[in-house]
This record gives structure tokens, sequence and C-alpha cells, in this order.
């Protein structure tokens, strides 16, 4: 098996992937704007800046995970990916919103086992 090729291939998919709902958090996606109220954020500005905060931390893990999939940050978007899929069901969109988006937390995870399990602290961010 070419290994480096499937960790390119993961590294673009988790890449696009976090790059494309970045620029839909940057562009205030009002689906997801409206979310923020089942979580206390009623305040449509302030949902609004804090989606933008999500949408520009999702695409600066997009751009590292293309130039070094640092272990620190697969497992950031392992963790993410996990509860924006949950996320669905959550604020009343059927299972399947959830079941249709386990590649968003699979891939990244992926990459991460392939990288290794850290055993140390300093691992996580090599």
């Amino acid at each position: 098996m070419n290994t480096k090729l499937i960790t390119w291939v993961l590294r673009i998919a988790v890449a696009g992937e976090f790059l494309g709902h970045g620029v839909f958090a940057l562009q205030g996606k009002a689906q997801w704007v409206g979310w923020f109220a089942n979580f206390g954020v009623s305040d449509v500005s302030t949902a609004a800046t804090l989606l933008f905060l999500v949408g520009l931390i999702d695409i600066a893990l997009a751009l590292l995970i293309l130039i070094k999939p640092v272990r620190i940050a697969l497992l950031w978007m392992a963790l993410w990916g996990f509860w924006t899929a949950l996320l669905r069901p959550l604020v009343g969109e059927p299972i399947w919103d959830f079941v249709e988006r386990w590649a968003n937390w699979g891939a990244p995870l992926t990459l991460l086992l392939m990288a290794g399990w850290p055993k140390s602290l300093k691992e996580w961010f090599k």
C-alpha cells in the first residue's frame, strides 16, 4: 500500500471539508446562526460573530493540515467534526444528518491514527 498517497488523499479531503465549512461560517449561514439560540446565544449579532470566528479557525486548520498534519490539530478536527455532526439532531434535524457526517470526524481521526497516537505531550504538537 502507498501510505503516503493515502495520507495525502485524507489530508486533501479533511482540508476541503474544513475549508468548505469555514467559508459557509464566514458567510454567516443563516441556519447555523440560528442554532446558537439552542445554546443560550439568542443575540443574532453575537451568534454571527461567533460563527465568523469558528469559520476563521476552520480555514486556518484546513491550511495547516495541508502544510503539516499536526496531531493536536487532527484531534481537535475529529472532536469538532463529531460535535458539529451530532449538533444536527440536537437542533431538531433527523439522526441521519448526524450519520451522513461521520466522515467529518472519521477522516481527521484516521489521519491522527496514521500519524501514531502521541506518547508524550510534546508529540501532540508534531
